[in-house]
């Protein structure tokens, strides 16, 4: 296989090209996608003309590609392409031997930053790399990472990412915790997000116009393209989530300053994983006080009330008052 670096771009326009519902791409179009990504890699390439494009396809279909199941629609006299599994992608495929050395590249590469500040993620990354894409020879397991295997809707992950590159709107069937039956919406998806082990996404319900709607995967019951143009988003997601506590944003909350006195027992633990980024401490032998500027949620009571009997909440006290109330109501079922 190639490891030129613009056959990796055309590779990946022509699987993006592949698995888009809503278009038909004949070869004009395909060579068209090529080139304009190559321009934008490269302003002085010349790009590609049609005997490589299809010395491209040849290759993708071929083994020492990825085998992709290309279909060849006919549509009056010309023909155009589309996966015939739209499942299909080749990011989701196994590692070939020359891309497995690739990655160790890389690794090599990344590895002389570890331990250097702004980069500590590194630490975490290169192992659960090495792990996850078999770069290391090993008769057993050794490392292991948080997951639920059993969780419910993980395969709409790869849709879901697809539609918001391609900028797609869907048909989602939905059936949350608080509904009898299975109601559909009609969503433009934006954003994707992982938390406790469950995964959300976040996008205009357009029924309603709710900029900031939110699924969570495993409560999806199957999702379909719609031809309806995908309206843009104006949020910046990492801002939006920047001053939450999981991923429930409520519609009357505001920022607040939440101060938490915790037990000399678990103040290490908080100092090693604290519970938010904007999170000060002072510590002293009555404990650990902590102060975080959060919009309070049910994800961050939920975190609290976690820690039982060795935390109090100082302040504010409306807050106060609501997790003294659900300790309260806790104690009667005892």
């Amino acid at each position: 296989m190639s490891v030129n670096k613009n056959a990796l771009i055309r590779y990946q326009v022509l699987d993006r090209c592949f698995r888009n519902t809503g278009r038909m791409y004949f070869w004009e179009d395909l060579l068209e996608e090529c080139n304009k990504a190559l321009m934008d890699f490269d302003p002085k390439s010349e790009g590609i003309q049609r005997r490589q494009l299809f010395d491209d396809i040849r290759f993708m279909e071929s083994e020492a590609g990825w085998s992709i199941p290309l279909g060849r629609i006919r549509y009056g006299r010309k023909v155009y392409y589309r996966y015939e599994d739209l499942s299909f992608s080749i990011s989701n495929q196994p590692l070939n031997d020359s891309e497995a050395e690739q990655i160790k590249s890389a690794l090599q590469i990344f590895s002389r930053f570890s331990g250097t500040p702004q980069f500590e993620w590194v630490n975490e990354m290169i192992p659960m790399l090495e792990s996850k894409f078999g770069l290391i020879e090993r008769k057993s397991e050794i490392i292991s990472f948080e997951s639920n295997i059993d969780l419910k809707g993980l395969h709409f992950l790869t849709p879901l990412f697809n539609a918001i590159v391609n900028e797609r709107v869907l048909l989602v069937k939905y059936k949350d915790f608080k509904s009898s039956e299975p109601y559909e919406i009609t969503f433009h998806p934006y954003y994707l997000k992982q938390y406790n082990n469950r995964w959300f996404v976040f996008g205009l319900n357009s029924d309603n116009q709710v900029p900031n709607w939110n699924l969570a995967l495993d409560r999806i019951e199957s999702l379909s393209e719609t031809t309806q143009k995908c309206k843009q988003s104006e949020t910046d997601w990492e801002e939006y989530f920047f001053d939450l506590v999981g991923v429930t944003r409520p519609e009357s909350g505001i920022l607040q300053e939440i101060v938490l006195k915790f037990s000399p027992e678990v103040a290490p633990y908080v100092i090693t994983k604290p519970i938010h980024p904007s999170q000060k401490n002072k510590n002293d032998s009555t404990g650990l006080e902590v102060k975080i500027k959060v919009i309070p949620n049910f994800e961050l009571e939920r975190l609290i009330l976690s820690f039982g009997e060795q935390v109090k909440v100082i302040s504010p006290q409306d807050f106060k008052e609501r997790i003294s109330q659900r300790l309260k109501s806790a104690g009667h079922l005892y």
